[in-house]
């Protein structure tokens, strides 16, 4: 669907792959093509881009405390190549596993995400036209239908459950109210604060739960 909005837009076939793999943001980029349509400034789309974007900041510093005895340049190639999928993958696994685990990072962002977008750039590019629309097959809700299963997997905890649907009620009302990519920011944000003010419970006895309370490395449980 990118490949074919970005050539609708006017994208060469080489500008439109380039974008997938230089930009690498999904939701950014079909913004930044639909407003390349429209003529908008450069301004107007950096900006607008950054807003839709703005919710990586509070993936990035939830993954942070994994990552920081990675060497700064791999954390940049991980940055880039950080997205919904890559996070929600990565933090379930580090969390079985009970410490970092760097190839589990690049198969999730690499493997999930990375290849299958630009492959289907490419597809959308040269022959997009000839696919029917995905919201007539269903395929619109595979990403956010996976996305609220390996969310069950974090959520293992009284504060991890109300966090969660603390953000989920505040993204959906600020959306309804106001602006979906508002409403994701904002209950990102007051989610884990909703969180920490409920009493911890007790820990898990799952193999979970064992690994949190067995880690004594002062990362996130």
């Amino acid at each position: 669907m990118f490949g074919l909005t970005a050539r609708s837009a006017g994208f060469s076939p080489i500008e439109a792959i380039a974008f997938s793999v230089i930009v690498f943001a999904g939701a950014s980029q079909f913004a930044a093509a639909g407003m390349v349509a429209a003529g908008f400034a450069w301004p107007a789309i950096l900006v607008l881009t950054a807003l839709v974007n703005a919710r990586h900041l509070l993936y990035s510093a939830a993954i942070a405390p994994w990552l920081r005895n990675q060497s700064v340049l791999k954390r940049a190639v991980m940055a880039h190549l950080l997205t919904d999928e890559s996070f929600a993958l990565a933090s379930v696994h580090f969390q079985r596993l009970g410490r970092v685990d760097p190839t589990g990072y690049w198969i999730a962002a690499i493997g999930s995400t990375f290849i299958p977008w630009n492959v289907a750039t490419i597809i959308g590019v040269l022959g997009g036209q000839f696919i029917p629309n995905p919201r007539v097959l269903g395929l619109d809700i595979v990403f956010p239908a996976a996305m609220a299963g390996l969310a069950v997997g974090l959520s293992h905890g009284r504060r991890e459950v109300a966090a969660a649907m603390a953000g989920v009620a505040c993204a959906v009302l600020i959306g309804l109210l106001w602006d979906p990519r508002f409403g994701v920011v904002i209950g990102g944000v007051v989610g884990p604060f909703i969180g920490l003010a409920v009493p911890a419970g007790p820990r898990p006895t799952t193999a979970l739960g064992a690994i949190a309370t067995d880690r004594d490395d002062g990362l996130p449980s």
